[in-house]
């Protein structure tokens, strides 16, 4: 078995052996002339990645997404996951997966939510549930991402007002709040105001976490729904970029500085199968930040044209054909993201296609990663691909592309603009088609599907199943709250919701004021809806 070890030498004090090779921190062009478009590590324009050292001194989070039935059922989950990861050297974050109900805002009992409660994800109705979702899981030192976009600030809400019931400092609370809403209009359809509110309702929970907590991120602007619903890589990079941007404008014309905001933006990206291309998108997607922060919005900070990335491998690549294939899709997409340079890595179950994942899914899931971390020695040396001839004019062409397609909407009036035309659905159901059109031909083989198939398609794995119960329990649990509650004080905290709402104010605290009231999701949702109206879709659609 070979092994590695450290080298001290004085041209090469951190340099690695590795059989007898030697394995410098850093590689740059013969004769040190770097070309100033690449850079260096953690220095403008950060193609090469936003830390100087990157995996060498501390590897990538390993995030894993659960979230199913009741809070207590999602709980044991997360705790298994991170028994599952002790041991290792990576950061283990807590991602948290949503039921639809919750992720369109409404109450587990609302006539809407009938059998869809708790079968996607969690669900989340008071802060109660809130409590139970991370009973015993020490939120100030394990951080947590919440996937929810609609009633984001609600959810949000909910945790603040909880960890203040648990005596837990805001400022010592890690995580990110997903919360873009523009990638809704765009792909996944879980939006409930229309866009200007909506965007409103983000640039609210942004100007809230600058002011009362240090540690969390606000928004996650998301391209990676904007690909699972059928983009190209090129298309999601421009798309969630200008959607980045348009927050940035909305967020300066709040009054906010660029600087006191922009360091806790992130971003979340999908890893597909064409290896190459994923790299070299997020190596495109740093140096466009980087650049449209500095020259087109005035930061002055180096940390607010970071680019820091969350990367999850492709749902939509994954197959009902002959699932245990998935695994290896996954880990070769989970290995384009990190030699594209993400700081977050959730990495997908095999059976997702098929059902919720079962854990025995999910610790191959975070095995891959593990495996990945520490036995292929990608963290060796600082972005092992720069200066490849083929890595670094792809990534230039796709970065000239995705500019084409940021330039393009600026010119129509920018993302709200864009989405009243209906120019994002339309982009993207074009695009779709034509991978569709691909694969009908043969020109895009897909193994197990189109090709390769073993004769046996028939499932081959155990499958994770709701009972109907969790539906039954979820709103036997609300109807307590509602009987025990004080009604009059609830009544209070969301007519207070609806004021700040109609005076243009930030809602965050009154939001946090009606969690502690025992104030529902839906409650407080339609406290806003009757200010600003629901949203069904332009005409176009």
């Amino acid at each position: 078995m070979t092994t590695a070890k450290e080298v001290k030498t004085a041209n090469n004090p951190d340099a690695v052996s590795l059989s007898g090779y030697i394995i410098d921190p850093l590689y740059e062009p013969v004769g040190g002339q770097t070309d100033p478009t690449i850079g260096q590590p953690g220095e403008f324009p950060y193609t090469r990645g936003v830390h100087e050292t990157m995996y060498r001194s501390r590897l990538w989070t390993m995030r894993q997404f659960a979230g199913f039935g009741s809070a207590d059922d999602t709980n044991a989950r997360f705790k298994y996951l991170l028994e599952n990861a002790k041991g290792t050297k990576a950061n283990t974050g807590l991602s948290t997966a949503f039921d639809l109900p919750t992720l369109m805002g409404r109450d587990s009992n609302d006539p809407l939510s009938i059998g869809e409660v708790g079968r996607c994800g969690v669900a989340i109705d008071t802060i109660e549930d809130m409590h139970r979702l991370y009973a015993d899981i020490p939120i100030d030192e394990v951080t947590v991402s919440q996937t929810i976009n609609g009633p984001a600030c609600v959810i949000w809400a909910m945790y603040l007002a909880m960890a203040t019931e648990r005596d837990i400092d805001w400022n010592k609370l890690g995580g990110t709040l997903q919360n873009d809403i523009l990638k809704e209009f765009h792909s996944q359809n879980e939006f409930i105001y229309p866009p200007e509110a909506s965007v409103k309702l983000v640039v609210d929970t942004i100007e809230f976490a600058t002011n009362n907590t240090k540690r969390w991120n606000s928004v996650s602007i998301s391209g990676y729904h904007i690909r699972e619903a059928g983009s190209t890589a090129t298309q999601e990079l421009a798309f969630t970029l200008r959607d980045g941007m348009e927050y940035v404008e909305a967020c300066m014309k709040r009054g906010l500085d660029v600087d006191s905001f922009a360091p806790r933006l992130s971003f979340f990206f999908n890893s597909h199968n064409e290896f190459f291309e994923e790299i070299c998108k997020l190596r495109a997607a740093r140096r466009i930040w980087a650049h449209a922060m500095r020259d087109r919005f005035g930061a002055k900070n180096d940390r607010s044209l970071l680019m820091r990335t969350h990367v999850q491998t492709a749902g939509c690549s994954l197959t009902e054909q002959q699932p245990l294939n998935n695994i290896v899709r996954v880990a070769y997409q989970a290995m384009a993201g990190v030699l594209g340079g993400c700081q977050s890595l959730h990495t997908d179950s095999m059976d997702e296609t098929l059902g919720l994942p079962t854990e025995t899914a999910v610790r191959v899931a975070l095995r891959t990663q593990q495996v990945l971390a520490h036995e292929t020695g990608v963290h060796r040396t600082v972005d092992p691909l720069a200066g490849s001839y083929f890595v670094e004019s792809l990534t230039n062409q796709m970065e000239e592309d995705a500019n084409q397609i940021i330039n393009e909407v600026d010119g129509m009036g920018g993302v709200v603009q864009g989405i009243h035309k209906g120019y994002f659905r339309r982009s993207i159901a074009e695009a779709s088609y034509r991978f569709g059109q691909e694969m009908e031909a043969g020109d895009r083989i897909i193994v197990g599907v189109n090709a390769y198939p073993d004769g046996n398609e028939d499932a081959q794995v155990e499958l994770l199943q709701i009972p109907h119960a969790v539906e039954t329990q979820q709103c036997e649990r609300l109807d307590k709250v509602l009987k025990t509650r004080d009604n009059n004080c609830a009544l209070q905290a969301l007519d207070a919701i609806r004021e700040a709402a109609r005076n243009d104010e930030n809602v965050m605290q009154s939001l946090v004021d009606a969690s502690l009231a025992r104030c529902t999701l839906g409650e407080m949702v339609q406290a806003m809806a009757d200010v600003f109206g629901r949203y069904s879709g332009g005409p176009e659609w």
